[in-house]
């Protein structure tokens, strides 16, 4: 009789911790919007998303600018880290010797424990200057250094070890059978790989790149020491940005004590939520396409 009720007891547990993290989000989108209720009093909601004016002394909230700082960093930053990391963990879990394996891989793991203010010392110390004294002059550009492509290609660095990670251990879950079958069929080493390893881990590949968006798209202390901290619509990737989240944490403790523009930031982090959050979402429908089209085949 203890048994069953030391099972009920606990299944009970884990049934509220895992309602509790799932409310979780709930709770935060209500918060923030609640607190955003002010801004949206005042201002239409087409003034503060299609407007790039930034600026609160005027009582100007304008966020297209922030906005598209943050879809060009982060934009360049997957763009960089995701074919990279995948044929790093492709190449970890199907072709490197085991030496190799027990080398890399405390590193690539050391590279998840660094501190962000640490690569964005990194990016401000070497990155800047070469962006500025070598790269932007062989297309003819002057700059600063501080620009969405220096805060895309450190935040490309420090989205490396989620997905190699995670993508890696989906890899090696695939079963040695399939792998041996396909061998045993006459297609060569990449032939498996390409069409029974990575096609049978692509969900998992997937949810590795979705957690790398999403460290990307809220990744704050790094980017704001080497984005240029402007509040435009870069048209360039050696144009300054101020993606959202550099935004929120450069004017929190500015305005926060104005009613109406401690409005306007947290509206600024309810729109980098919803952004999230439509990534997440979009990303589960195309896997599902993906997956009714395996399944015809």
């Amino acid at each position: 009789m203890w048994r069953r009720i030391k099972e009920k007891v606990s299944s009970r547990l884990m049934f509220l911790a895992t309602l509790f993290c799932a409310l979780l989000i709930v709770v935060i989108a209500i918060g923030l919007f609640l607190k955003s209720i002010p801004i949206l009093g005042e201002r239409p909601l087409w003034d503060l998303l299609g407007s790039s004016d930034w600026n609160p002394e005027r009582g100007r909230y304008g966020l297209f600018g922030p906005i598209m700082g943050t879809l060009w960093v982060t934009g360049i930053a997957m763009a960089i880290s995701v074919p990279l990391s995948l044929l790093t963990a492709t190449y970890l879990s199907e072709y490197a010797h085991k030496r190799i394996k027990d080398i890399v891989r405390p590193l690539i793991d050391l590279l998840a424990c660094i501190p962000s203010v640490v690569f964005g010392l990194w990016a401000f110390l070497v990155l800047v200057p070469f962006i500025r004294d070598y790269v932007a002059p062989i297309f003819g550009v002057s700059t600063s250094g501080f620009t969405v492509l220096t805060a895309g290609i450190i935040l490309a660095v420090m989205v490396f070890p989620i997905v190699i990670s995670v993508s890696g251990e989906v890899l090696q879950s695939v079963p040695l059978a399939a792998r041996e079958t396909s061998l045993a069929l006459g297609a060569t080493k990449w032939e498996t790989t390409r069409h029974v390893v990575l096609r049978s881990a692509s969900p998992g590949i997937v949810a590795a790149v979705v957690l790398g968006f999403s460290r990307a798209f809220g990744e704050t202390m790094a980017v704001l020491m080497v984005v240029g901290n402007k509040e435009i619509v870069p048209t360039s990737v050696f144009d300054p940005a101020s993606p959202l989240p550099s935004l929120i944490a450069k004017e929190y403790g500015e305005l926060m004590s104005i009613p109406l523009s401690g409005s306007a930031l947290l509206f600024a982090a309810l729109v980098l939520l919803v952004i999230v959050l439509a990534f997440n979402l979009g990303a589960r429908l195309v896997l599902r396409r993906l997956k009714r089209g395996w399944s015809v085949e």
